[in-house]
């Protein structure tokens, strides 16, 4: 089962619900309110409180940082794709991030992965001054043109490896890092002033961890906040990475939900709505998880990224433990539970998509599996899994992806 596009509804809210007559908004009054509608449903409603946050998300075109391509989507709550295999962060990654760094007007602010610009535009009315810095040169110069047209005078941005930071700058209030790596960067932690605050998505490729640091007598404290999945810091930062993916036998991690940190099951990111079950009865271990929703239409799913390389991995097999209470569709053809994983290649272009289900009704705990080709370009896939805009209560355990040995 084929679904090249299924990926946009199995993330956010469909569209039709704002504009109903003309799908994808195409009008400045039609990507204001499809702006509003994410907001108040897939920011504020996901826990972000800020209201100078709030309102620099309901006055900053997203759209307009990303490829025209892709604007059709640019208000619903996912990660897409901005070319040289970069991504533009979900919008409440981005809220959630900038509130917890609490921005205030007096503060300079150091920004490592420029991106598309979209997360220096959100922090340019939040404080004083923001240095950002991108590696991937056509991205860092797409990016300053795109934030001087949007009039940002006080974004300015350079080309360069973020893992030294910007001395000429330091010392910075707060620094928040938009990409993954596996430890914070010494020149950072000498660039942050004595007080400030740092955000950083820490950890190997698939697996990371969003941190929050504060600088005490010379060194950073740490709060771990919830599990994430950003790009790799590349430069020094990955040339020094020490745990590397391994395209050629691909798996998930942690898909019977024993292992947790506050609560939430480790591995799997961008959750919603998803609550961890303790109970012996499980299937697998004593843990699995359950999603509920009741507004037809609204995100309820968790994803997991791995690296697989389709040259080496042909087969894989998708498997799951699944139980469903009064589940029904949502309103969009896509809003139905299910399993679903969609490979990418090496630029981050989506090549195709498959799941195991969609599931309906009200049923016991049953096993479901079923066999997918990888496409030969395939570099890279997310696995997501959950309600994914339909209602009721679904709840999974012993989730797997096993690669399909050939004869």
């Amino acid at each position: 089962m084929k679904r090249p596009t299924a990926i946009i509804a199995a993330l956010g809210f469909a569209l039709v619900a704002v504009i109903p007559a003309q799908g994808a908004p195409k009008t400045a009054t039609e990507f204001e309110l499809a702006r509003a509608f994410m907001v108040e449903h897939e920011i504020a409603a996901a826990g972000v409180k800020n209201p100078r946050v709030l309102d620099s998300a309901r006055t900053t075109p997203r759209h307009e940082f990303m490829p025209i391509s892709e604007r059709g989507s640019a208000y619903l709550d996912m990660a897409l794709p901005i070319g040289d295999g970069q991504t533009i962060s979900p919008p409440f990654i981005v809220a959630y991030m900038t509130e917890q760094l609490d921005p205030q007007p007096t503060d300079t602010v150091l920004e490592i992965g420029t991106g598309s610009g979209y997360q220096a535009a959100i922090l340019s009315p939040l404080v004083k001054e923001v240095y950002s810095i991108e590696i991937v040169k056509r991205l860092g110069e797409q990016a300053a043109r795109t934030l001087k047209r949007l009039g940002y005078k006080n974004v300015h941005t350079r080309v360069g490896d973020g893992f030294q930071g910007w001395p000429e700058a330091a010392p910075f209030d707060k620094i928040i890092v938009t990409c993954s790596p596996e430890e914070v960067p010494q020149a950072l932690i000498d660039q942050l002033r004595e007080g400030g605050r740092m955000i950083v998505p820490v950890g190997q490729r698939y697996q990371q961890t969003l941190y929050l640091f504060e600088k005490q007598e010379g060194k950073l404290k740490s709060i771990a906040l919830l599990p994430t999945l950003f790009v790799p810091m590349t430069g020094k930062a990955e040339d020094n990475r020490v745990v590397k993916p391994d395209p050629a036998n691909p798996e998930l991690y942690n898909g019977s939900f024993e292992l947790s940190e506050k609560g939430l099951p480790v591995g799997w990111h961008y959750q919603r709505q998803l609550t961890l079950i303790d109970d012996v009865r499980a299937p697998e271990g004593e843990h699995f998880v359950t999603f509920r929703n009741k507004e037809p239409g609204r995100g309820a799913q968790a994803l997991q990224g791995l690296a697989i390389d389709g040259r080496l991995v042909h087969e894989i097999e998708l498997s799951a433990r699944v139980r469903g209470t009064a589940v029904r569709p949502g309103p969009g053809t896509h809003d139905v539970a299910r399993m679903l994983i969609v490979f990418y290649d090496e630029d981050r272009r989506q090549l195709a998509a498959d799941f195991l289900g969609p599931w309906t009704g009200t049923f016991d705990w049953r096993k479901v599996d079923e066999r997918f080709k990888v496409p030969p370009k395939a570099r890279e896939a997310n696995v997501f899994l959950g309600l994914c805009g339909a209602t009721g209560e679904l709840s999974l355990d012993d989730v797997r992806l096993t690669p399909v040995k050939t004869k």
